[in-house]
């Protein structure tokens, strides 16, 4: 391996299995021929972290403090020497901030800013915006997930649009096969649903951003029509015991089955008939591309990027952040259509191997490293 590499940081919040940490660790494994990477995690190790120190990365806990920790900014400005990183790459504006901010009155390293996704309600704040025209220097370069992100950050964030490249989340597609029968049956046995069961999975951490809340409602409009339909919940977080209790108060509980954390997300796909997301915001969901790539048709809010990943009554359905009741009617339109989901799942892993696959990602990053140093 060529030891002449140079080193790219990557700073983030905590490298938990998130999609812009996920997408951090895939790029710094598929990359590491010709980069050297170091992982800067303001917030803890995390998982990840832990697996990527043991593939051999460099992964440093910088071990940020409630409030605007300055210290946090030495450290970094430590790390970058100790390492000899060369360019960071700071996943999201936290990161970015407090990269920018080791840098001091300098230039050097050079940042390269992605944005994967925004706040909701997302606002325009004077004070940032003038704060970015000081933090972002000349040889420093933004990207974003997708157009939606791309515009919030140019009205939002007051970052010239020129200097803003669009790089689309991607995933390698051979990680999700199309589902067959016998892929199908494995997932459902894993799951404990029966084959004839309506099957709607959900995929997403247990955050108000994720609003399971509309996804319950909605999937309680399925019960009453369809009274054997299952849901799926993968995830964990914050929301989940207000969830289930929504669940129970609707009457549903015995038909949502929590299944927590998985590592078999690529298997339990398969056993799904819909794949739903009810989001009152996102950037470009990994976990839409992954469905897609498995050949589900989606039933998703018109949020953020969601509607440049789906496209509606071609590859999915897709409903105002919030409307259980119409969220809900999609779910019932695609389960009692079978013809219709399997039209749309064709359609939407044909998109994916279009645009969103992890090798166009990765030689979009690619060229901008290469630009950057």
């Amino acid at each position: 391996m060529n030891e002449d590499r140079p080193t790219v940081g990557h700073v983030l919040h905590r490298l938990d299995r998130a999609g812009a940490e996920v997408l951090a660790g895939d790029l710094a494994r598929k990359l590491a021929d010709r980069y050297r990477f170091v992982f800067l995690c303001l917030d803890g190790v995390g998982v990840l972290g832990e697996e990527l120190a043991g593939e051999g990365f460099v992964v440093v806990d910088l071990k940020r403090r409630p409030g605007l920790d300055r210290s946090v900014a030495r450290r970094l400005r430590e790390a970058v020497k100790r390492h000899g990183i060369g360019l960071l790459h700071a996943h999201q504006y936290t990161p970015f901030f407090y990269s920018a901010l080791s840098r001091g009155f300098g230039s050097l390293p050079a940042i390269l800013f992605t944005e994967h996704g925004r706040h909701y309600p997302d606002q325009r704040k004077l004070k940032r915006v003038l704060a970015n025209r000081w933090l972002l220097k000349p040889g420093d370069r933004v990207s974003a997930v997708g157009r939606f992100v791309a515009a919030a950050l140019t009205e939002n964030e007051g970052i010239a649009t020129g200097r803003i490249r669009v790089i689309h989340n991607g995933i390698d597609p051979d990680d999700f096969p199309t589902a067959d029968p016998g892929s199908r049956a494995g997932a459902r046995g894993l799951m404990g649903v029966e084959e004839g069961v309506p099957l709607v999975l959900q995929v997403a951490r247990f955050h108000t951003v994720k609003d399971h809340h509309t996804a319950v409602l909605a999937f309680a409009e399925v019960v009453e029509r369809m009274p054997d339909a299952q849901l799926c919940l993968i995830g964990d977080g914050p929301e989940r015991q207000a969830i289930e209790a929504h669940a129970a108060e609707l009457g549903i509980y015995e038909h949502v089955k929590f299944l927590g954390v998985r590592d078999d997300v690529d298997k339990l796909l398969a056993g799904a008939d819909v794949f739903m997301l009810s989001s009152v915001s996102e950037g470009i969901s990994v976990t839409l591309l992954e469905a897609m790539a498995t050949g589900l048709p989606i039933v998703a809010t018109d949020v953020g990027g969601n509607g440049e990943v789906v496209d509606h009554d071609e590859t999915g359905l897709l409903s105002a952040r919030g409307d259980g009741r119409v969220l809900g009617e999609n779910l019932i339109s695609l389960l009692m259509d079978a013809d219709k989901r399997r039209a749309m799942g064709v359609a939407g892993r044909a998109r994916l191997l279009e645009v969103f696959t992890q090798e166009r990602m990765h030689r979009g990053y690619a060229e901008l490293y290469g630009q950057m140093l």
